[in-house]
């Protein structure tokens, strides 16, 4: 019975006795500066929480358009050696959006990747994959060497020394019409087992291919 008659607190600071407290106010000055100075604090992180989060989490949500290009003839690359050939990465921007591949047939010898209708002619990207400087094949030593901070790749692109921790990321081909054609880019890891594009300095093996984002441009294979 006695808690029915309990008196509700009031909600103005000069009826609960709050020292230095006015007339018809109900929030002390130090908690009014105790909220404005938290709430600048949000405001402040946010200016930098939020950016660093749209940076880390863009690439998921990023869909890099792609167009199946002809490169020549399929009797225009043999299985011992590369031919350099000019792909188009990201289309509008001219001679920025260009990279360099490098084309040749497949060798079954030691191409030991499952083969279907997009590998029958392997075509490897020229961006290492340590910081993603371009790479430069070097026939007479059968390695592809990237100037930069010495990485190394053999035939098939896969690291042999230095700093890159995944092969050299790949392009889809097919010959439609007699030619040989480029399609997206995409990445493999140490066993050349295919995964969508990601970038440089991202490896793929173990617990590296939960890691990192991946580009839905390239998550599947292309329809035509």
């Amino acid at each position: 019975m006695a808690d029915r008659h309990k008196q509700t607190k009031s909600k103005y600071t000069l009826d609960r006795k709050v020292p230095g407290a006015f007339e018809g106010e109900t929030v002390t000055r130090r908690r009014l500066m105790g909220l404005g100075v938290n709430g600048a604090g949000i405001v402040a992180a946010s200016a930098f929480l939020l950016p660093a989060l749209g940076f880390a989490i863009g690439p998921i949500f990023s869909r890099e358009p792609f167009e199946w290009q002809p490169i020549g003839p399929p009797a225009d690359f043999t299985q011992d050696t590369y031919k350099t050939e000019t792909v188009t990465i990201v289309p509008g921007l001219g001679e920025v959006g260009k990279s360099t591949a490098y084309v040749r047939a497949r060798n079954p010898a030691i191409d030991t990747e499952p083969a279907d209708q997009y590998n029958q002619f392997i075509a490897l990207s020229s961006r290492c994959m340590h910081l993603g400087c371009p790479v430069r094949f070097t026939a007479a030593a059968a390695r592809f060497i990237c100037p930069c901070h010495g990485g190394v790749y053999n035939f098939r692109g896969i690291p042999v020394g230095g700093p890159p921790v995944r092969p050299l990321d790949r392009f889809y081909t097919r010959v439609n019409n007699g030619l040989v054609e480029l399609g997206p880019r995409y990445s493999v890891n140490s066993e050349l087992r295919r995964f969508s594009a990601r970038d440089p300095g991202q490896p793929l093996d173990g617990i590296g291919q939960y890691l990192y984002p991946a580009r839905f441009s390239t998550s599947v294979l292309p329809k035509n």
